[in-house]
């Protein structure tokens, strides 16, 4: 039996009908060193935070874990959560990391896994920026240039790549003197994203009986960032392009995962909000298409673990490492690698000690060499322009059709990105749909 004990002390509250698992989880957690408290459902959940400081929330898959996020965030709640089940289907545990949840602990739970939850969980987010990768060291200088002026940014990449930890360094760079604010868009229901930004009156919001001041005016003098920016409900947007001319007292930085100019193509997204946007743009690449960076993240992730067992890497878990897809990014190797410092049995992380949040073992793609000498292999012969083409589809196909990114990995504009995908189809060369 591995017996992990966590540092913090950390109250954890558990939120779902009472049950076997449950029950033990929350005895595996109370033995890992937490204070635990469990409450039936959401309503009840919320009783205990008004009545008790709270350091985690575990709260069931298969319940309305959206709506209880957004009540979080609604009564400024700033906590943890992570979402729990029993043979949850993936879908469901998928909605819930997009809807905010910070991981997911499968069911019965194993010692270990639930330890590895409660510390990476406990852990503040990262802040310093680590990487080596030149496309990504040029979308931080250009970051940190813009930082003193008074122009809208939007930081385009994929989910997990670091967006919000640029932000606050370009907000840490402005010299503004005032607070760094965050307004999610994504899984947020229409009239409450409204309310967090622009405020609301007494009773506006059902249950809400008190006024609130919205972020935009709270953030005077800071930086407010609008996180996926390209989910903002229709109505949103025409109010906040409308404040946005006299905008200079608030930083505006937004986020996105998806070209706002093909959104607004597509009528899907306001064009002089999206024009105004992406005046001054950053494009923040994928991890894996940061070659070294990912052993140096992970190598300084370990360094900064305390009381973990171990605080090395070695060898074959640092080719582990290099070799997977990492497909949510940063975000997904700061928890691989801090859930395996937990879980280390010597003073060096292990390959098997590289697991996923269900326990399971990480996923190398061990042809990787073979298929690049493979590819190269195949050029000859070919035209340049037929070469071009290959790697701006299979770039376009490994990013799951979106534009900003594998514009990003390529060292393109999107604009380029987007002429060049239209000669394609002008040519009867089929085009991933975007993302």
């Amino acid at each position: 039996m591995i017996s992990v004990t966590i540092q913090t002390g950390i109250r954890l509250l558990m939120v779902g009908a009472p049950g076997g698992e449950l029950h033990l989880a929350a005895a595996m957690a109370r033995e890992a060193g937490a204070d635990v408290v469990l409450a039936g459902d959401a309503t009840a959940a919320l009783a205990v935070m008004r009545q008790r400081s709270v350091g985690l929330v575990m709260f069931d898959v298969m319940a309305d874990i959206a709506g209880f996020l957004a009540r979080l965030r609604l009564e400024r709640f700033a906590v943890p959560v992570l979402a729990c089940g029993i043979d949850a289907p993936a879908d469901r545990a998928v909605a819930a990391i997009r809807a905010g949840a910070r991981d997911y602990v499968p069911l019965p739970p194993d010692r270990a896994l639930i330890a590895a939850a409660l510390t990476i969980a406990a852990a503040a987010p990262a802040t310093e920026i680590v990487g080596e990768d030149a496309t990504f060291r040029r979308a931080v200088d250009y970051a940190r240039r813009i930082a003193p002026g008074t122009m809208p940014v939007l930081i385009a990449g994929e989910a997990g790549t670091g967006r919000a930890m640029l932000a606050r360094a370009i907000h840490a760079a402005s010299g503004r003197g005032g607070a760094f604010l965050m307004v999610e868009c994504g899984g947020v229901a229409a009239p409450i994203v409204e309310a967090e930004l622009f405020g609301h009156r007494p009773d506006e919001l059902p249950g809400v009986a008190t006024a609130r001041l919205g972020r935009l005016e709270e953030a005077l003098g800071g930086t407010l960032f609008i996180r996926d920016i390209d989910r903002l409900p229709a109505t949103a947007q025409a109010r906040l392009m409308a404040v946005l001319p006299a905008g200079d007292a608030v930083r505006l930085i937004a986020s996105t995962t998806r070209d706002l100019a093909g959104l607004a193509q597509d009528g899907e997204f306001r064009a002089d909000l999206a024009t105004r946007l992406s005046a001054t743009q950053v494009v923040l690449p994928p991890l894996r298409a940061r070659g070294h960076d990912v052993v140096l993240i992970a190598r300084h992730l370990i360094a900064e673990i305390e009381g973990a067992p171990a605080h090395g890497i070695d060898r074959d878990a640092t080719l582990l490492l290099a070799a997977h897809h990492w497909p949510c990014n940063v975000r997904e190797l700061e928890d691989v690698v801090r859930r395996a410092a937990v879980l280390a049995r010597g003073p060096a992380v292990a390959a098997d000690d590289l697991v996923l949040a269900d326990g399971s073992r990480l996923n190398a793609a061990a042809a990787v060499g073979r298929e690049c000498e493979l590819a190269v292999d195949s050029l000859i012969g070919r035209t340049v322009e037929d070469v071009e083409r290959a790697l701006i589809l299979k770039t376009l196909e490994r990013c799951r059709g979106n534009r900003t990114s594998a514009s990003g990995i390529l060292g393109i504009s999107v604009r380029t990105m987007r002429n060049k995908l239209k000669t394609f189809i002008e040519a009867g060369i089929p085009v991933m749909p975007a993302a």
